[in-house]
């Protein structure tokens, strides 16, 4: 009964240790630049041609050494046109472009393969996948007979790598897809190939959004006060 006891309490006093070199580094800010890019009925395929800048602010809690939940609101410009390299002769003829400003607001949980929080290690970087899930608002004009909301819901993943500059900067490149369930983002979606204006795409084909950038954090740490035993 004693052993279980005291195995119990060097348990609970080692959990306690872990939990404060946790809070230690547990919030941090950062931001970062970058681009936005898009595929859809106007590009098909991902297409450094049509990329815009586009920005990220975040806030990020760390849960474990290896896991860490983002809050972000990323902005940035987000176009296409058909006039350069149409993905087909309709879309030649079709000549539509768009050009837009996209506002999203995000929350992702992050992965990391290595510890590279250690002191104790040589690695100073660490590569990383994320998912979650966004809301988006876009600005611009509605399709004609078309109604829908310009706030939608995106399922945001990706990957990335983080670099560790000092305890308390670091950096991290990122390439990241968000998966829209809308097919307005162009303003081109279904139509009535009867009548030739063009002015039609695949319907069951949703548009997506990308961000690549790169990112400069800020750790806070905080120094954990000694308490009392006694309370």
């Amino acid at each position: 009964m004693v052993a279980r006891s005291l195995l119990l309490w060097i348990s609970l006093i080692a959990l306690s240790g872990h939990a404060q070199q946790l809070i230690g580094q547990r919030s941090e800010v950062g931001f970062g630049i970058g681009t936005f890019n898009y595929t859809g009925d106007l590009v098909r395929t991902y297409n450094l041609a049509f990329s815009k800048p586009a920005a990220t602010a975040f806030y990020r809690s760390n849960i474990s050494k290896v896991i860490s939940l983002r809050t972000s609101l990323t902005g940035g410009k987000v176009g296409a046109t058909d006039t350069r390299n149409p993905v087909d002769a309709f879309a030649a003829a079709r000549a539509a472009s768009f050009d837009l400003f996209l506002m999203e607001a995000g929350v992702s949980f992050e992965y990391h393969f290595l510890d590279w929080r250690d002191s104790k290690r040589r690695l100073r970087f660490t590569p990383y996948l994320f998912a979650g899930t966004a809301l988006f608002g876009i600005s611009g004009v509605q399709q004609k007979n078309a109604a829908y909301s310009n706030i939608q819901a995106a399922i945001p993943f990706g990957g990335g790598m983080k670099y560790v500059i000092n305890p308390k900067y670091y950096v991290a490149f990122e390439f990241g897809v968000r998966k829209t369930f809308f097919d307005y983002l162009d303003n081109i979606s279904e139509g009535d190939p009867q009548y030739k204006n063009y002015q039609y795409g695949n319907p069951f084909d949703y548009d997506n959004y990308f961000f690549t950038g790169i990112t400069l954090t800020y750790t806070f740490y905080d120094i954990p006060c000694p308490s009392s035993p006694y309370r």
